[in-house]
């Protein structure tokens, strides 16, 4: 194991699966020899803050991520070269012509005779030849001498060294400044202190996409990092513990990115986040997914920076209020594609039964929403739908109907006014609304429908879709309708059956079929059985 001096700031590895950052090195009051001062990765391996004995040794910014341990007792990585050749280069065994092997699938029960093993080594250890490198958990810790690494492998276009014990930036650029290619950059889980003032120039020129989740990177230390990279086009900064985007170092090559993954940190104020995306005038995807957002607030006079976004994940916040969406799209405008699965707003409610209908007639430029592709039909009677539930749940004049739902007045003129009596209102309704009868066996049924039904009848019900709803979503969507516990595994863990003339079973199987192509109609009978197998 390539061994060095434990500097404060390197990162160390313990066998038992444990990565830190030394934050201390020296003696501690009370014992004997040097110990090193961890602020641990994963939490839950620290014992303290950097105190011992009411005396601070070092300081945490995590609560209770630290500990002690003996610098003998930890691993210090390799180079970089040394750990790519331990991946890469597999050693010539220098034996007979021919060799027996054992084929790993088959638990040592299948051995085979292969020829001139050594030959096809030789071939895959040429380390010229490398395009895509991935270096994950190989315990790489520095560079090279210069010039060593551009001699070895100077072909490679994407690098992946996430949860390495790389732990500068100076570090990172002393193994990228050689790769002159270098397009991709994952690091991932890693701890990088910031760059010193003197990184070179030539580190990052080519590269357009660079991973950076789990780092516990600020914005402002990444965006002083963006600036060395003129041709970035896609950043990943997710599970960094992200509150705000302040203090950002304004340079030209934010104008260039084009993709924002934001997953899981806690940027909760909307507007703070438009405004931040100020530099970014190309920015044409954002993931906010697990942010706890829990309104988009009106525009109002508040410029949007957001105007050009085609792309839009808000999955698994707190989105509760349908007006949420006329807000959204006040704000993006040229919205294509957005996923909000996971939010209060989409799942069982009054207001969920009909959340995908509402939020296709919401934003007019919507094509996918939720993973699923809108069609026109679909958008037609969305947009029909929305009138008549508007019609009837706002009463007054069409000023008031358009200061609570803005598309209001543009759906009029598109589809024609709603007519105001009950019975019309029910009659438009009734054209593209339908009711069927799901009936949810604990067994799979056999072949026929009967009163008792054979596989264990558990629970019948009533649910009102849109016949142009697709089955896949239709499936998703009798799971929370009947209530039935764990999620499912995927879709095709929900089995359906459409009961037929002669009371013969018809099993639904295409998803991307809408329900009046099955010829699911008014009073249609469905049977429905959900695997056991679902997930925790």
């Amino acid at each position: 194991m390539y061994h060095v001096l434990a500097a404060i700031g390197s990162r160390i590895y313990l066998p038992s699966g444990y990565f830190g950052t030394v934050k201390y090195f020296g003696p501690i009051d009370g014992t004997t020899g040097l110990w090193l001062g961890i602020e641990w990765d994963d939490s839950t391996r620290g014992k303290h803050d950097g105190i011992k004995d009411g005396k601070r040794y070092f300081n945490c910014r995590v609560p209770h991520s630290g500990s002690f341990i003996r610098p003998s007792s930890a691993c210090y990585g390799y180079p970089f070269l040394q750990a790519l050749k331990n991946k890469y280069v597999e050693a010539v065994h220098g034996t007979a012509f021919q060799e027996k092997i054992v084929l790993g699938s088959s638990n040592g029960a299948i051995e085979v005779e292969a020829v001139d093993l050594d030959k096809i080594r030789g071939k895959f250890s040429n380390l010229e030849r490398l395009r895509e490198v991935s270096l994950d958990n190989e315990m790489v810790s520095t560079g090279n001498n210069p010039g060593e690494i551009l001699s070895t492998c100077p072909n490679v276009r994407g690098l992946d060294l996430s949860a390495t014990l790389v732990s500068s930036w100076d570090v990172v650029a002393m193994i990228t400044t050689e790769l002159h290619q270098l397009e991709r950059l994952a690091l991932n889980r890693n701890r990088l202190t910031p760059p010193s003032s003197h990184l070179p120039a030539s580190a990052w020129l080519r590269l357009s996409e660079l991973q950076l989740n789990g780092t516990w990177i600020s914005w402002e230390e990444f965006t002083s990092i963006a600036i060395l990279m003129p041709q970035l086009r896609m950043v990943e900064l997710g599970y960094n513990g992200l509150t705000s985007l302040s203090h950002a170092k304004i340079s030209a090559v934010l104008g260039h990115i084009e993709i924002l993954n934001f997953d899981s940190n806690k940027l909760k104020d909307w507007q703070h986040i438009s405004e931040a995306m100020k530099p970014c005038t190309s920015l044409q995807r954002l993931i906010l997914s697990s942010n706890g957002i829990e309104r988009i607030p009106p525009r109002e006079s508040h410029p949007s920076h957001l105007q050009g976004l085609k792309v839009l994940s808000l999955s698994s916040n707190k989105l509760h209020n349908s007006r949420d969406i006329d807000q959204l799209y006040e704000w993006c405008p040229n919205l294509e594609t957005l996923s909000l699965a996971k939010n209060p707003l989409s799942e069982v409610s009054d207001v969920s039964r009909s959340a995908r209908q509402q939020v296709i007639a919401k934003i007019p430029s919507l094509r996918v929403l939720d993973a699923t592709a809108i069609s026109t039909k679909e958008r037609s009677d969305s947009e029909l739908f929305y009138l008549s539930f508007v019609a009837k749940t706002v009463l007054g004049h069409d000023e008031d109907k358009l200061k609570e739902h803005p598309q209001w007045k543009t759906l009029c003129m598109k589809h024609g006014r709603p007519a105001e009596s009950t019975a019309d209102r029910d009659g438009r309704l009734g054209r593209y609304l339908i009711e069927v009868k799901v009936h949810q066996c604990s067994e799979p049924p056999e072949g026929l429908f009967t009163p008792g039904m054979q596989g264990g009848l558990i629970v019948s019900t009533s649910l009102r879709v849109l016949s142009t709803m697709k089955l896949g979503l239709f499936r998703l969507r009798l799971v929370k309708a009947l209530g039935a516990g764990k999620k499912p595994r995927n879709r095709h863990d929900i089995y359906v059956w459409l009961r037929m003339g002669d009371d013969t079973l018809a099993l639904l199987q295409d998803d991307d079929q809408e329900l009046g192509w099955w010829g699911i109609e008014n009073n249609s009978h469905i049977v429905v059985y959900i695997s056991r197998q679902t997930e925790s």
